[in-house]
């Protein structure tokens, strides 16, 4: 075909009308991806998303909050990685914004934010600020965003003197793990002398934590008194007698019945079948989508008669599923089903319990919880599972936050490989040596061949 003046320019005009079309659709790529974004993790463990517990924590939060990092000369590395941590809540609550100041241009910006270390934060939300250090992890984060939540630190205050579970203690059987954690949620822990002063109304609940000799009848009536006028209370009952403290379980209306829990199960799993697995929660916000299995050794039955007064009672925890609860005596450490003594599984171990009570200024919502069993949230133990999580859920409850109450980290499912040393002999032979050397044979059996021809 001959190319004349006209098909020429036709060509030219094609040509550039190409170029304008191409580059137009490339800007509207962009703008589209600038508008419209869009994030998927496919890593077997979600390990790029939130956990549950933490996307439940900030959706409930009302507001912006702001985040503002100091970097030390700008490094793009580290302000990289803290974009990439801040994102992933930043998806699930868009008003998260994160800020980058250079601390060593603006050091009195940095003084005066208390900057400690080359990248950390300072989390501002509500008018309140709280700094986080490196190395931060989720957990690290969303505990300031709970505690900035709060409006004020509020007592925890526990019943002390009479060899109870002490909440600063670092014994195993001491609860003093359980006190840090709430520590850093925006508790303070407070043990009132009940010899000298009665339960302070101001307190967010009262702890009694398994008193070892008989607290008096004096800190009795106190304590009865401060239940009556309205107070929270978080009472942790393990094996034996109740230490003076009938008439505080006759008021609430307490089932207590003798005995330990049993399951086979837990045998069968290689542990002491008294220490017993529980899995089945009852609805309540305390247990609202909490699926963490809890460890509860020595459990005990707890229940409260149907003549409970104008309580709302809910029963929170069944365990001894495939078990029974063992009233008899247990001699010579063996443990079998009596069918006379014993009641079959499964066992309710823990209550709460809530009603409209009357105050001196105002009308409250007042709420108690009993757990027959204290060695779960024991230094021993808490780590074991969710006991943790279910704790921590029971404070916040009776502190009327039930808008924090999440459960907290899921597990990951298991990624590692495990094999053999025999097996990775063979991986290593087969992929290392193996491999390699048959595709360097076959590579030299093709090239002779080649070069033959």
């Amino acid at each position: 075909m001959k190319i004349n003046r006209k098909i020429r320019l036709q060509l030219f005009v094609q040509n550039w009308l190409f170029v304008v079309l191409f580059l137009a659709l490339i800007a509207m790529l962009g703008y589209l991806t600038r508008q419209y974004h869009f994030e998927r993790d496919i890593t077997q463990a979600t390990r790029n998303e939130l956990t549950e517990g933490s996307a439940n924590v900030i959706k409930k939060m009302q507001g912006a909050v702001n985040i503002t990092a100091y970097v030390e000369n700008d490094d793009p590395l580290r302000k990289r990685g803290i974009y990439e941590f801040i994102a992933r809540y930043q998806r699930v609550k868009p008003d998260i914004t994160l800020t980058f100041v250079n601390s060593t241009k603006e050091p009195k910006r940095a003084q005066e934010a208390g900057i400690r270390k080359d990248g950390e934060l300072v989390v501002e939300y509500n008018k309140r600020t709280e700094n986080l250090v490196p190395l931060y992890v989720e957990r690290d984060l969303t505990n300031v965003l709970v505690r900035l939540q709060r409006s004020h630190e509020r007592a925890v205050m526990y019943l002390d003197g009479h060899g109870e579970r002490n909440m600063v203690g670092e014994k195993n059987f001491d609860l003093g793990e359980f006190g840090h954690q709430l520590g850093i949620r925006g508790f303070k822990l407070s043990n009132p002398d009940l010899t000298v002063q009665g339960v302070p109304s101001k307190g967010a609940m009262l702890v009694i934590a398994g008193p070892q000799v008989d607290v008096s009848d004096v800190e009795v009536r106190k304590i009865m008194d401060y239940v009556a006028s309205g107070g929270n209370l978080l009472w942790l009952i393990d094996q034996g007698s109740l230490r003076g403290l009938q008439p505080l379980a006759e008021y609430l209306g307490l089932v207590l019945t003798p005995g330990v829990v049993v399951d086979q199960t837990s045998a069968a799993n290689g542990i002491d079948p008294r220490t017993v697995i529980g899995s089945q929660y009852d609805h309540h916000p305390i247990t609202s989508d909490f699926r963490l299995q809890t460890l509860f050794p020595e459990a005990r039955s707890v229940d409260v008669s149907e003549a409970a007064g104008d309580w709302e009672v809910s029963r929170l925890i069944s365990v001894g599923i495939n078990g029974w609860y063992e009233t008899g005596k247990i001699e010579g450490g063996k443990i079998q089903f009596d069918a006379k003594t014993d009641i079959t599984g499964p066992v309710n171990i823990a209550v709460a319990m809530q009603r409209k009570a009357q105050t001196e200024t105002a009308s409250i919502t007042q709420r108690v919880v009993v757990v027959g069993n204290g060695n779960f949230l024991a230094n021993q133990f808490i780590s074991n599972g969710g006991n943790l999580d279910l704790g921590i859920n029971m404070v916040n409850w009776l502190a009327n936050d039930d808008q924090l109450i999440s459960v907290q980290p899921k597990p990951l499912k298991d990624i590692t490989v495990s094999y053999t040393s025999a097996q990775g002999v063979m991986i290593f032979g087969g992929f290392v040596v193996a491999l390699p050397l048959l595709l360097l044979i076959v590579g030299i059996v093709v090239w002779r061949r080649r070069r033959t021809r």
